[in-house]
């Protein structure tokens, strides 16, 4: 049976990923889309009624516009533009296939004679193999929270991810975290009639928090409307209660530990590319967990792959945004095509 080989396929269908496709079928390469959840599936698990730092043009990729009748464009407004980029291109994406494996095998002979054989699988069950002369892999970091690695944090009333206020009225509500996510939740959710407490191992909130939140969540809890237990983390998830520990010695005669009660617990303590997907594929990590590749053409220490967008970035998440890495798709197709002689 013959099995069709792709020029190159694209790990992940964010913002990287999809100006790597615009690219890709501009210079008439063969590609296919890889994509484990939906469409721009990052900036879908977003909190429906977040806002983007940035303004919209700063979005857009492929010269398509994205208008907004607001500074900042919405997670709808977001939403609703990049179904317009891929439907204005035409793009090739399989969605809920999330890739298992990426080997490489021989094939064919010289330069060109290694293959990339990509092992995927769908939420049903459905496995197959796709063969590929070049990978892209721009898999974002929003996929992959930041464990922190206690007991209980698995139950039922834990998420890494938070979403609307709502279901919080009147509940006892702990969110752990410093930055921008904790502060949005918790201004939320104590607007909603929840009992919040935050929960930061730092003596203050991160200095990353969008400049129009600041001032909201830091007021907040001078009033004490919203509670904040800083120089603490959380040691152990019970069913009703959170176990906090103080970081450090704490001043004489203070308790080391306190028990917060809770209904809820957000564990926002950021998140992280799937480093195990590439160390899997033989690419290297350096010592901020970043993948080693060269900064002006993205490829890794393995020949013919290379990283895009978020998939940079290793612990320092806070470098890398739609804005900056939309570029890197054209960079490194330009290369490819090179190559290819496309």
């Amino acid at each position: 049976m013959h099995m069709p080989v792709r020029d190159v396929i694209i790990v992940g269908a964010g913002p990287s990923g999809l100006s790597a496709a615009i690219a890709c079928k501009q210079r008439g390469l063969d590609y296919v889309v890889l994509e484990q959840g939906v469409l721009v599936n990052s900036i879908f698990r977003f909190p429906p009624q977040m806002v983007f730092f940035t303004t919209p043009e700063l979005l857009e990729i492929g010269g398509v516009p994205l208008t907004s009748p607001y500074d900042k464009p919405t997670r709808g407004e977001a939403l609703t533009y990049y179904r317009k980029v891929v439907d204005k291109y035409d793009l090739q994406i399989s969605c809920d296939e999330r890739v298992l494996a990426i080997d490489r095998e021989p094939g064919g002979s010289g330069e060109e004679g290694q293959l990339f054989a990509i092992e995927t699988g769908s939420s049903r069950g459905v496995r197959r193999v796709r063969h590929g002369r070049h990978v892209i892999l721009a898999i974002g970091y929003y996929d992959h929270p930041v464990m922190i690695g206690v007991p209980g944090e698995d139950g039922p009333h834990v998420s890494h991810y938070y979403r609307e206020p709502h279901p919080h009225f009147r509940q006892r509500v702990v969110i752990v975290g410093g930055g921008n996510s904790a502060a949005e939740a918790a201004l939320e959710i104590f607007r909603a009639g929840g009992h919040v407490t935050i929960v930061h191992r730092a003596p203050t909130l991160k200095s990353t928090i969008k400049y129009w939140v600041r001032p909201d969540i830091e007021n907040r809890i001078k009033a004490g409307s919203i509670a904040a237990r800083f120089g603490w983390i959380a040691k152990e998830i019970r069913p009703t209660s959170v176990v906090l520990a103080r970081c450090g010695a704490g001043r004489a005669g203070e308790e080391p530990e306190a028990e917060l009660p809770a209904d809820y617990i957000y564990l926002l303590t950021g998140y992280r590319a799937d480093n195990a997907l590439l160390s899997r594929a033989g690419v290297a990590l350096n010592e901020r967990m970043a993948p080693v590749h060269d900064p002006v053409t993205f490829e890794t220490n393995v020949p013919g792959l290379f990283v895009a967008g978020g998939a940079t970035a290793g612990v320092d998440t806070g470098t890398i945004f739609i804005e900056n890495g939309r570029f890197h798709g054209e960079k490194i197709v330009e290369v490819i095509a090179r190559r290819s002689g496309a």
